[in-house]
């Protein structure tokens, strides 16, 4: 059977919207780390079919935020201590990338702006509820944040990198999952170095302020989720070998 373009195109925006909706599930909890996402499920929740429900999930999966095995399922997928760390070495390098461009490229009315983004940032991070919708609320403007500056740097790459490495979106599940808190004026204290004029100030500023807790949400994710639920497809270290007693003797 020929598949017109329209029809082609119809799925494809539908696909899109899947995509979309299911990872809006995962940023939001109704999903947690670990939790199993059934395709069918989804598509009647969805009020969609099987097959652009089937596109999103594979698409979520290449990008590393769900794994399948098959006779295992699909579930989010909860990333190990080297998982969050590779995560954080690719955020860094881009976004100390964006800090310097920003630091040498930004208007004085864009420099104004994001101090008062990150005067508004640190004020809600002060007194954000652990609600689901109001860490939604937060993270999404955390997020755009970070988004803003590489924006304001004049780089689509380095946008294009982030959108598309999803990195942002990882730090989201990874602070939502570690349960971790931000230092006060955190986001202030980074971008008064940024607006200043020294880019290598801001890249060095833009490292630190990446770097810090992470190793805080490295041992509580793993704390939290791999004793019970160890990653699917991790084999279990085998005991180390007993000593021949025959040998132990000589």
């Amino acid at each position: 059977m020929k598949i017109s373009p329209a029809h082609l195109a119809f799925e494809t925006s539908l696909s899109q919207e899947a995509y979309l909706r299911i990872r809006d599930k995962i940023l939001r909890g109704e999903i947690p780390m670990g939790g199993v996402l059934s395709r069918r499920q989804l598509a009647q929740e969805l009020g969609m079919s099987f097959l652009p429900v089937n596109e999103a999930v594979q698409r979520l999966e290449s990008e590393g935020l769900v794994e399948s095995r098959p006779r295992v399922g699909t579930r989010v997928r909860i990333p190990t201590p080297g998982d969050i760390r590779e995560r954080y070495i690719i955020r860094e390098a881009l976004e100390t990338q964006s800090a310097r461009l920003f630091c040498q490229r930004a208007s004085e009315i864009e420099r104004n702006s994001l101090m008062d983004m990150a005067k508004r940032l640190d004020e809600e991070a002060a007194r954000v509820s652990p609600d689901a919708q109001a860490q939604y609320a937060f993270q999404s403007f955390h997020l755009q944040f970070h988004m803003q500056i590489a924006h304001w740097a004049g780089s689509e790459l380095l946008c294009e990198m982030l959108e598309r490495n999803q990195l942002l979106v990882f730090n989201w599940l990874f602070d939502i999952n570690a349960e971790s808190s931000m230092p006060q004026g955190w986001h202030v204290e980074l971008t008064e170095v940024l607006v200043g004029h020294d880019p290598d100030a801001a890249s060095l500023a833009m490292g630190r302020h990446i770097r810090t807790g992470m190793s805080d949400i490295q041992v509580a994710i793993t704390r939290r989720f791999s004793p019970n639920l160890p990653p699917i497809g991790r084999l279990a270290r085998p005991a180390p070998a007993k000593p021949d007693a025959r040998r132990a003797k000589t």
